[in-house]
């Protein structure tokens, strides 16, 4: 092999690890505490949250035909003078709430 196509070769690696690189970044999981968080601020601007819990690893989640890497967690929210826990799917990457539903389903309410 010559120096020619040596020094292509190697462009190449390198452009293929970079590339490779800047797609492993941008499919990086975000923390289960920040999802937690978003999660947490957007039910305490309706109710008061008076608990939370977060799975610290992502488990694979099937939902309407479609497949999500998601964080399992809970919020107890104040209803009607009531403490009712719910528990919720977010998704790893972006935070997206997937769903969510009560935990214990004979405590369905209406302002969800």
């Amino acid at each position: 092999m010559n120096k020619k196509n040596t020094i292509i070769i190697a462009g190449f690696a390198f452009m293929l690890g970079y590339f490779l690189r800047q797609q492993q970044s941008e499919k990086q999981r975000i923390k289960p505490e920040k999802a937690l968080k978003a999660v947490k601020d957007y039910f305490q601007k309706k109710y008061e949250v008076s608990g939370s819990w977060i799975y610290m690893k992502s488990e694979p989640l099937q939902k309407n035909g479609l497949e999500y890497e998601v964080y399992h967690g809970g919020i107890t929210k104040h209803i009607d003078s009531e403490y009712v826990p719910y528990e919720f799917y977010v998704d790893a990457y972006t935070g997206t709430v997937i769903d969510i539903f009560p935990q214990h389903p004979e405590q369905v309410h209406t302002n969800t």
